[in-house]
């Protein structure tokens, strides 16, 4: 999705062209897969940790910032690019070694990173806030013009609406936030896919040898409930008190292509946890293929299978280019690095945030946990149903610590209970297999240590703060900018969130 797209209407013509491209893309991989023809086949690579980190802009009073154009031109760093709304902006991290204290150097350089945006940013009056879902933002704020003015955006805005055929409907129930408060409902609609904009992540990136591929999706999509649990980031929109990282529900509502007819039906979303374990990574670019039409359907006229025959590696746009638009919380991703092709599984369930620290103790609980699992004796998806981790996906988002969540051997247990009993030691396993330091897996692994401890995610530490400020009289709106101003100087003050008062 970050290729440029400027052709602005499809034919049928195009659609079929683009439908045959995409499948010969998935016979090539399946040939090159046959073949040995992925640089790491058979050997694994050195492990790198890459990430992309979305955020939000906000004003002096706290309020959503449609100013990306205005920011990106005053940080001027190629590391820093446009998103969908207006008011966010990525940064794009380059791999690192994942071994020895490489992670706590790459620690150092996001800070440092962020802090000079942060300061170049303020020159123009905008700030930078890594959070999961920006309190502030309200419905108004998803009105079309608000989309950033790459062509891009616009036109997957356009084709969403015409595969959909109405406006997008988002209705969410939340969770009370205390003893004596109600349970909130958010249900509104809009004429374009901008609430997508209002969820920002945390994508993490692993390079993999191929036929260790099916293992690592596997592994993290048995894991995702436990990572939104301990890490929710985004309980409020639209002065809404939501789930504890809302950024699960939004996100597949946003970006929904089914009428209710097509729901009703079964057709698959195109926000997709998925419906099976797999055996290969062959078996996700087939699925994509299978089930899902083109949204942006832009061909080349480069034949894959003819490239493979010229002992070529064929870049695959249009498989690319279609994955981009399947958005699986684990997904899977093709790429060309010096003209050869490798694997990644790229990891969308976290949100930012709250801080540098706690972002990198994410990180290295999600690689860790990871090799951990794939590095067991037995399979740890041979022993749990794959509709067990979805459903621990959604109770994790909706309920953060206080879901149950089912594991094998254990039964159905809290999220804190089972990192403290079980997780902890088996990412300590699988960093320590990597080569991560004593002292780097101590500092991350003890922040996640913390977090089960006190019980405290950014999205506890929000609600309770938000909580204590409407019983001592502020309105909703009042409580969620002043707590948004907290959460901002705690977030340059840089400790863990765990450690944050109310």
């Amino acid at each position: 999705m970050g290729a440029e797209v400027t052709k602005q209407e499809f034919t049928g013509e195009d659609r079929v062209r683009f439908r045959r491209q995409v499948s010969r893309g998935t016979d090539a991989i399946a040939r090159m897969l046959a073949d040995g023809l992925f640089t790491d086949q058979g050997r694994p690579p050195k492990p790198l940790l890459g990430m992309e980190v979305e955020l939000n802009l906000i004003d002096e009073q706290m309020r959503p910032a449609m100013a990306n154009a205005t920011v990106l031109e005053a940080i001027a760093d190629p590391d820093y690019q446009t998103e969908l709304g207006q008011f966010n902006i990525e940064i794009n991290v380059s791999p690192r070694p994942f071994t020895i204290d490489d992670t706590i150097s790459l620690e150092q350089a996001l800070r440092t990173s962020l802090n000079r945006a942060e300061e170049r940013a303020a020159r123009t009056n905008n700030h930078l806030v890594m959070i999961g879902m920006l309190p502030t933002l309200k419905s108004e704020h998803f009105a079309h013009h608000w989309i950033s003015a790459n062509p891009r955006y616009d036109l997957l805005n356009e084709q969403i609406f015409n595969a959909r055929g109405e406006d997008i409907e988002i209705d969410i129930s939340g969770v009370p936030l205390g003893d004596g408060h109600h349970t909130e409902r958010l249900h509104t609609s809009t004429d374009s896919i901008l609430p997508e904009a209002a969820c920002t992540s945390l994508q993490l990136h692993l390079r993999v040898a191929p036929e260790d591929f099916a293992a690592h999706w596997n592994a993290a999509q048995a894991i995702a409930g436990v990572q939104v649990a301990l890490a929710g980031n985004s309980p409020f929109l639209a002065e809404t008190a939501l789930w504890h990282e809302s950024r699960i529900p939004v996100f597949e509502q946003a970006t929904d292509t089914r009428p209710l007819e097509l729901k009703n039906q079964g057709v698959r979303p195109r926000v997709w946890f998925g419906e099976r374990w797999i055996n290969t990574i062959f078996d996700l670019f087939e699925e994509n293929t299978r089930y899902f039409p083109a949204l942006l359907p832009v061909s080349t006229d480069v034949d894959p299978l003819a490239e493979l025959d010229a002992g070529r590696i064929p870049t695959l746009d249009e498989l690319r280019l279609h994955n981009g638009t399947v958005y699986r919380w684990n997904r899977p991703v093709y790429d060309i690095h010096e003209g050869q092709a490798h694997l990644r599984v790229e990891n969308r369930v976290l949100p930012a945030g709250p801080t540098v620290v706690d972002t990198m103790a994410n990180a290295a609980f999600y690689y860790g946990v990871v090799r951990g699992l794939v590095e067991s004796d037995r399979p740890l998806w041979s022993q749990m149903s794959f509709n067990a981790a979805a459903e621990n996906l959604q109770s994790g988002a909706r309920f953060g610590m206080e879901a149950q969540l089912y594991w094998p051997d254990v039964g159905w247990v809290r999220p804190d209970e089972l990192v403290l009993r079980r997780l902890l030691t088996l990412a300590e396993k699988g960093l320590r297999a990597y080569g991560v330091s004593d002292k780097a897996r101590k500092r991350y692994l003890s922040v996640i240590e913390g977090r089960c401890v006190t019980r405290r995610t950014g999205s506890v530490w929000q609600r309770e703060a938000v909580a204590a400020r409407e019983k001592a009289g502020e309105s909703r709106a009042e409580a969620l900018t002043g707590m948004l101003s907290d959460y901002v100087t705690h977030m340059h003050e840089g400790e863990p969130v765990h450690t944050w008062e109310v």
